[in-house]
C-alpha cells in the first residue's frame, strides 16, 4: 500500500497525536494493519532519503525500515524534485499583454506556472520589503494591470488588483503547452540560460514570499479563478509524467476543485497505470491527501472498502476519488467498476481516457478507436490497425442504477469544473471519463494536449455529456450534450470556412492513424467506416437526449 497523509488529514497516526503536524498515515486505520503505522518526521524523510536519491545512493545506502517494506511516501515530496535540467526552453512572460484569463495556469501539467492578484496597495508593501533595489524593480515589473482584475474594480471605487505568473523552474518541463493556450501573446519560450535561470528562480522566491492572493479579486462563480486559491493546490508538481501529459493537466484540474471544497478533507485510490507511475515514483509524491494505490484490475473494490471504512467512522462528508485509466476501467477492471456504480456507495470514479494502454508501451484496450495503430492491433498489409469498435463507457454507465456520468476534457475548462462539481454533490456513485491526450502513443506534440482535447470534441471522436439523475425521470431530461458544437448536426462546421470537421480531420492531426493516408491524403477504408462508426455514435446521444 502506498498511502501519503498530509498534516492534519484522515488518519490513524494523526488520531493518536493530533499535535503531530509530520506523520505518516493511511486510508484505513491499523485495525486493519498488520504492523503499526510509524509516526515520522517529514522533515527527517526529506534531509535523509530525498538526499539520498538526489545524490544517487538512496536506493543503495538508506537502511529498509517499515515505512519502505510498506510503501509509504510522505504527502507532497515531489515539490523538492528539480526538473529544469530536462528541457533547453523555458517560458518568458510578458506582463504588458496578459488578460489575466488563467488559461496557462490550468493547463499547465506539473504545476509549474502559477497565478495571484494582489490589491496594489498590498503589492507596493511587499516590494517594499525587498531590501535590493534592483530586486525590487526587476519583480514590480512582473505585475500586470488586467482589465479584469484591475479596471473592474477601479471603475467601483475600490483599489485596482495587480496580476502576476510566475514559472516555477523547478518543475517546467519546457513541454510550452502554456504558449500555445495563450491567446493573448503573454509567454513566449526562450532559450535557457545561467542569467535567465538566476532571474526566475529570483522571481519565484519573490513570488512565494509575498503570501496568498486577495480574496476580495477571485470570483467563486468564475470557475476559472480556482487556482489562484492556494487551498486548491493539492496537486504540487514534480511528478515524473511526460512532457505536456494530458494525464497530469486532468489531475491538478481534478485535485484544484475538489481541494477547494474540502481542503486536504478527501483521498484518492488509484489503479496501477502510468498515473500511478508518475506519482509515486519513490521517494516523490505530488499529493497533498492520502491516497492508495492498488492493482490494476480492483481499484473499484478497494474504494468499496474504504468508504464503508469511513463511513463507519463518521466520516460520510470526506470525499474518495478511484482513479484509473481506460484500461483499469474499461477492461480488466470492468467488472469491478460496474459492481461499484451498482451499490450505490459514494465513491466518484475518475476515468483517465487516453485510448490505449499507454504504461505498458502502447498496448490496445476497448477504448482504442477503430484503425488506431497499437501493440495488439498493428497496423500491417492485411489488417489496419484495430477493427473492433470502441466500447463506449459513458452509455453503459448511465445503464446502471442512479448512477451521475459525464464525459468532459481538461481544454473545455468550466465543462470539466461543472461535471467534478456535479458528481461531488451527487449523493452516489458517479464516473467521469476525461478525454487525457498521450503524447507519446499519440504521436502528438508536447503543447498540443489542450488542442488535441478540442479537436476531438469537434469531431465528434470525444462527446462532451453530463447524465444527472437528479434532473428527471427519462434519459431525455438527465442528458445534456451542451458544450459540443453543433449539437443538432452530424458534424460541426467551421465557421471560417464552412467545410464539415469529421473524425478523419482528427485523425489526420495525430500518429497513430498515420498509415491511413496515402501521398495524396487520401483516408482508407477502415478509416471511413470508424468515421461512420463515431457519427453512429453521435447519433445515439443526440437520440437519447432528445434532440433527434
Amino acid at each position: 500500500m502506498s498511502t501519503t497523509t498530509p498534516p492534519g488529514s484522515m488518519n490513524q497516526a494523526n488520531e493518536r497525536d493530533p499535535h503531530n503536524n509530520n506523520s505518516y498515515g493511511t486510508l484505513v486505520d491499523s485495525d486493519y494493519v498488520e504492523v503499526d503505522l510509524p509516526i515520522l518526521d517529514v522533515r527527517e524523510f526529506n534531509e535523509s532519503v530525498i538526499r539520498g536519491y538526489e545524490e544517487g545512493t538512496g536506493d543503495k545506502s538508506l537502511p529498509a525500515d517499515t515505512a519502505v517494506a510498506r510503501s509509504f511516501i510522505p504527502a507532497g515530496t515531489a515539490t523538492l524534485r528539480d526538473f529544469s535540467y530536462v528541457a533547453p526552453e523555458i517560458p518568458e512572460y510578458i506582463a504588458d499583454n496578459c488578460t489575466g484569463c488563467m488559461d496557462c495556469v490550468t493547463e499547465c501539467p506539473d504545476t509549474a506556472i502559477l497565478g495571484k492578484v494582489l490589491a496594489e496597495p498590498n503589492l507596493e508593501q511587499k516590494l517594499q520589503e525587498i531590501e535590493a533595489e534592483e530586486d525590487r524593480a526587476f519583480f514590480a515589473e512582473q505585475w500586470s494591470k488586467p482589465r479584469k482584475y484591475y479596471d473592474g474594480p477601479k471603475k467601483k471605487g475600490l483599489d485596482g488588483g495587480r496580476f502576476a505568473i510566475i514559472i516555477d523552474p523547478s518543475k517546467c518541463k519546457g513541454c510550452a503547452e502554456c504558449v500555445t493556450v495563450c491567446d493573448d501573446d503573454a509567454l513566449k519560450m526562450i532559450a535557457k540560460s545561467e542569467k535567465v535561470m538566476d532571474d526566475i528562480r529570483k522571481a519565484h522566491r519573490h513570488f512565494k514570499n509575498v503570501g496568498p492572493s486577495d480574496e476580495e479579486y477571485i470570483n467563486d462563480n468564475l470557475l476559472i479563478d480556482l487556482m489562484l486559491k492556494e487551498s486548491a493546490h493539492i496537486y504540487v508538481g514534480g511528478a515524473g509524467s511526460c512532457a505536456g501529459c494530458g494525464e497530469g493537466t486532468a489531475l491538478r484540474m481534478l485535485c484544484a476543485v475538489t481541494g477547494a471544497k474540502y481542503g486536504n478533507q478527501w483521498g484518492i485510490v488509484a489503479a496501477t497505470g502510468c498515473n500511478t507511475v508518475y506519482t509515486s515514483t519513490y521517494p516523490y509524491n505530488p499529493y497533498l491527501v492520502p491516497w492508495t494505490n492498488s492493482l490494476f484490475e480492483n481499484a473499484p473494490a478497494d474504494a468499496m472498502g474504504v468508504r464503508m471504512r469511513w463511513d463507519q467512522k463518521g466520516w460520510q462528508e470526506k470525499p474518495i476519488w478511484c482513479i484509473g485509466g481506460d484500461g483499469a476501467m474499461f477492461d480488466i477492471g470492468f467488472q469491478s467498476l460496474s459492481r461499484l456504480l451498482a451499490s450505490g456507495l459514494n465513491v466518484k470514479v475518475f476515468v483517465l481516457d487516453t485510448q490505449v494502454y499507454s504504461n505498458t508501451g502502447g498496448q490496445s484496450s476497448t477504448s482504442t478507436y477503430m484503425g488506431q495503430n497499437t501493440k495488439m492491433s498493428v497496423h500491417g498489409k492485411v489488417l489496419g490497425g484495430k477493427q473492433e469498435r470502441r466500447k463506449e463507457i459513458a452509455q453503459i454507465a448511465i445503464m446502471h442504477p442512479r448512477t451521475y456520468v459525464a464525459q468532459t476534457t481538461a481544454a473545455h475548462t468550466n465543462h470539466f469544473y461543472k461535471a467534478v462539481i456535479g458528481a461531488l454533490e451527487f449523493d452516489g456513485p458517479a464516473i467521469i471519463n476525461c478525454y487525457t491526450t498521450c503524447q507519446p502513443e499519440h504521436g502528438v506534440a508536447d503543447n498540443m494536449a489542450a488542442d488535441q482535447a478540442r479537436l476531438a470534441v469537434d469531431t465528434r471522436a470525444f462527446p462532451l455529456l453530463v447524465y444527472d439523475p437528479r434532473k428527471g425521470d427519462t434519459i431525455k431530461s438527465r442528458l445534456s450534450l451542451q458544450g459540443n458544437p453543433s449539437v443538432k448536426d452530424n458534424w460541426f462546421k467551421n465557421p471560417k470556412s464552412g467545410e464539415v470537421v469529421d473524425f478523419i480531420d482528427f485523425c489526420r492531426s495525430e500518429g497513430r492513424f498515420v498509415k491511413h493516408f496515402d501521398r495524396e491524403g487520401n483516408p482508407s477504408e477502415t478509416l471511413e467506416k470508424a468515421r461512420d462508426e463515431r457519427l453512429e455514435n453521435w447519433r445515439q446521444l443526440q437520440e437519447l437526449a432528445g434532440l433527434i
